[in-house]
């Protein structure tokens, strides 16, 4: 008897070539790419988790969400986050989260969980190049701009 198991993939969708991939030079231009693709009917509702992942030219292979949570929160599941930066071979990566209400003050959840990450890439050699908060109307607080990485 023949055993069956499934099979895990891994997709991109879009048909784009790499050379014309978003490059990121800075927390301003993550942001701007991070922003264009966020659904602005939920980003002052709902907080979500969401991952850039890139290749050794920082261009961006593609964006991932992780989590969609309450309007205070979202549980992020670092297995998961890390099985999707495994699986796409991605070399570098910026988490991105939003705040609803607004306000871009990073919490001490967001730091633990930013630091729990920070951990975990450099045992797969992986750089963390930012994390960013996003509020409504697009404005973000960098958390490399703030020496917090």
């Amino acid at each position: 008897m023949k055993t069956k198991v499934n099979e895990i993939s891994l997709k991109y969708r879009g048909n784009f070539k790499m050379k014309e991939a978003p490059k990121i030079t800075s927390a301003e231009k993550a942001s701007e790419v991070i922003y264009q693709s966020w659904d602005k009917d939920r980003i002052g509702i709902q907080e979500s988790f969401k991952v850039l992942l890139l290749n050794n030219a920082n261009k961006v292979k593609g964006i991932y969400e992780v989590s969609i949570g309450g309007i205070a929160g979202t549980l992020v599941d670092v297995r998961i986050l890390f099985g999707v930066i495994l699986k796409s071979l991605t070399t570098s990566v910026i988490l991105v989260h939003n705040h609803p209400s607004g306000n871009l003050k990073p919490s001490q959840a967001d730091k633990m969980l930013t630091q729990k990450i920070k951990t975990a890439c450099k045992y797969f050699d992986i750089n963390l190049l930012d994390h960013l908060i996003l509020n409504p109307d697009g404005e973000y607080y960098s958390f490399a701009d703030e020496g917090m990485l």
